[in-house]
């Protein structure tokens, strides 16, 4: 019996891209001497994507589509629930935007055939522009130093895992990118290093909050030092002030006659504190709202559309299973 590999393939809003791709993965699967199946996840595009999703479905058993009641976003809970739906032997990965060439897949493979049971696609440079690959670079710097794991700097969005490591991936919290996942699994990684392309066709949905987003939740999701920080920032500026204050007092008390008091030292420290707390309290907040959607139970991702997903087969179970939960 061979061997199968499911391919999952986010998209919103990708009318111009769902039928190149299918065909491009199509192309590159026949090629391999394996199964396969590719799962489109559309969060609830507003142009002809989804038209497009039927079309493809209706020629082709090998692609499944999912349509998602409204956009969960690429990564966390959409990502997650297509995992649950994937019943291949190896579990791929890769955005529909041409960005992440689907030529790479056999390599992939040929290094999962090796042992590997996690490899990933590593950017080394993107022709979408410098500015935006020194401000990855900076992020990855950052998370590194900050994460209680240390990641993968430029791990993209084309990912090959076995299924092992997928099962695993799909028992965590819905938040959890699996790219954050990967480094605190403990897997070996192999990566495989490209160029990012541009976009084939169509424009990105991320903008520069969504980015800070990302980069946040990713902070949040793999480290607590920033609250050591705090605790550690809060004593020095405790310390500081307090001699700043004595220095003040002293050098009142020696040159009582000459030297002003006045409300701007006061001022400014209290400016000063104030900004500082505010700063304190958006980190914590953002702690608190990760506990929050933790112990709330959030519905589960909704799927409104199903296309050729057999009635009663072991994936539909699974995810009709984890839309209940």
């Amino acid at each position: 019996m061979r061997k199968k590999i499911s391919i999952a393939v986010p998209c919103y809003n990708e009318e111009g891209n769902v039928k190149p791709m299918a065909e491009k993965l199509t192309e590159v699967m026949q090629q391999l001497d394996y199964d396969y199946e590719i799962i489109f996840t559309d969060n609830c595009s507003t142009d002809a994507t989804k038209q497009y999703l039927r079309e493809l479905a209706a020629a082709d058993p090998h692609i499944k589509v999912l349509m998602n009641n409204r956009n969960y976003g690429a990564g966390g809970r959409s990502g997650h629930n297509t995992g649950r739906y994937c019943s291949g032997d190896i579990y791929i990965q890769i955005p529909c935007d041409f960005q992440e060439p689907p030529e790479l897949i056999p390599e992939f493979v040929k290094y999962w055939e090796e042992g590997y049971k996690v490899v990933a696609g590593q950017k080394i440079a993107s022709e979408e522009g410098k500015f935006k690959y020194f401000l990855r670079s900076l992020f990855y710097k950052i998370i590194n130093m900050l994460s209680d794991v240390p990641q993968y700097a430029h791990m993209s969005g084309i990912l090959l895992t076995d299924r092992e490591v997928l099962e695993e991936w799909v028992k965590t919290d819905d938040d959890i990118v699996l790219r954050n996942a990967i480094a605190d699994m403990g897997y070996p990684v192999k990566m495989i290093q490209y160029v990012q392309q541009k976009r084939r066709s169509g424009k990105s949905t991320y903008n520069v909050w969504r980015y800070l987003t990302f980069a946040l939740n990713s902070m949040i999701n793999t480290s607590t030092t920033p609250l050591r920080l705090m605790t550690v920032a809060g004593f020095c500026m405790s310390v500081i002030s307090f001699i700043i204050g004595l220095v003040y007092l002293i050098m009142k008390l020696v040159m009582w006659d000459w030297f002003p008091t006045g409300s701007a030292p006061t001022l400014i420290g209290m400016m000063f504190i104030g900004s500082v707390q505010l700063l304190f309290m958006g980190v914590i907040g953002e702690y608190v709202g990760v506990i929050l959607r933790k112990i709330s139970h959030q519905p589960g991702v909704i799927v409104g559309e199903k296309l050729n997903f057999e009635e009663g087969s072991k994936e539909e179970e699974k995810g009709q299973e984890a839309e209940k939960k």
